[in-house]
């Protein structure tokens, strides 16, 4: 996933990928594309005006990121749906041509709002339990030092930093997920394509990386940098008020602060990227690359294609030139 913000040049696009397919978003519309099992891409196409755009005054540092990344993963758990939907449409009709499910009725796609808000609101306190709970609870059972802010938010974030690894390490493992992260390098190679002025082709965007800076993966370990340097003055200021902290305070106090650390998080990641070439901001922006190695891998030209028609889209330029592989028995699907 790449962020976007429509008021700066420098994030004219972002995106993430989504199953067999690639999702961008510019200032104007969202575009989602999908390669389905015929070699068809279906495409679904909506306008789009964020939350800050539409309420500028809520465009104020760190609070526009901490609505900016509510808003970008219900958008993305909606599009991922759509996606879903396409490759279970697949899955039945490959049934039906066995004649393994001959009276199996068409699911209906898609995904209210409402529902995308129920299902980003349990990840949201799944992932708080395991990667910012947790880590508290172990660092309080297993290590003394409580009363050391900085130490305890170390040890805390050096378990946190272990347990995401091992998810991500463990995940890549998986036939779809690997087939998932070869779409994330189709992704951030065509925006960086685009981002370079490139006149964007298989054969151009071919040799880009597929390591961006502002990807989501990168966001992810700044929002462990941040919460480390965060949550080590706040416990410090609670140590100085109270004289003592304990895990259920820490709880009370660093659960709640997470979407502020997000806002936080988001700025810095829009800073690095203002000065990419800073020795300091490289340093900084070093392990979210390296990171990406693992949640980005090559992708090939089928997949270019489909991140390419999905940016043209979102971007409202022309694609279908693009649609070499389409099939005439199953047309473009275009929704506004």
């Amino acid at each position: 996933m790449i962020f976007n913000n429509s008021e700066e040049k420098i994030m004219p696009i972002g995106g993430q990928a989504v199953i067999e397919g690639v999702m961008m978003r510019s200032p104007e519309r969202i575009a989602t594309a999908v390669r389905r099992a015929n070699g068809s891409v279906e495409i679904k196409i909506q306008e789009y005006t964020s939350f800050i755009q539409r309420y500028k005054w809520l465009n104020i540092p760190i609070i526009r990121g901490a609505i900016t990344l509510i808003e970008v993963m219900i958008l993305g758990i909606k599009h991922l749906n759509y996606s879903a939907d396409a490759a279970m449409k697949d899955a039945e009709e490959a049934d039906m041509k066995k004649d393994a499910k001959k009276d199996k009725k068409e699911k209906p796609g898609g995904m209210s709002t409402f529902s995308a808000i129920i299902t980003v609101t349990l990840a949201l306190t799944i992932g708080l339990a395991l990667f910012f709970a947790f880590p508290l609870f172990i660092t309080t059972q297993l290590f003394n030092i409580e009363k050391n802010a900085f130490a305890f938010n170390l040890v805390a974030g050096i378990i946190r930093i272990i347990l995401f690894l091992s998810y991500i390490y463990l995940i890549s493992f998986l036939k779809d997920v690997k087939r998932l992260f070869r779409y994330h390098g189709a992704e951030h190679k065509t925006i960086y394509a685009f981002e370079s002025g490139e006149n964007l082709s298989v054969e151009s965007t071919r040799t880009y990386t597929t390591l961006h800076p502002r990807c989501g993966t990168s966001f992810l370990v700044m929002v462990m940098l941040v919460s480390l340097i965060f949550f080590s003055i706040l416990d410090s200021m609670i140590i100085i008020w109270y004289g003592n902290i304990t895990l259920f305070i820490r709880l009370i106090t660093h659960l709640p602060l997470v979407t502020l650390v997000g806002g936080l998080s988001y700025e810095a990641i829009k800073a690095s990227a203002r000065n990419a070439g800073h020795p300091l901001v490289k340093i900084l922006i070093a392990p979210g690359l390296a990171l990406q190695r693992i949640t980005t891998q090559e992708p090939d030209d089928s997949m270019l294609e489909v991140a390419i028609i999905a940016l043209k889209a979102a971007r409202g330029e022309e694609y279908s030139y693009l649609l070499k592989h389409e099939a005439a028995a199953e047309p473009l699907a275009e929704t506004a």
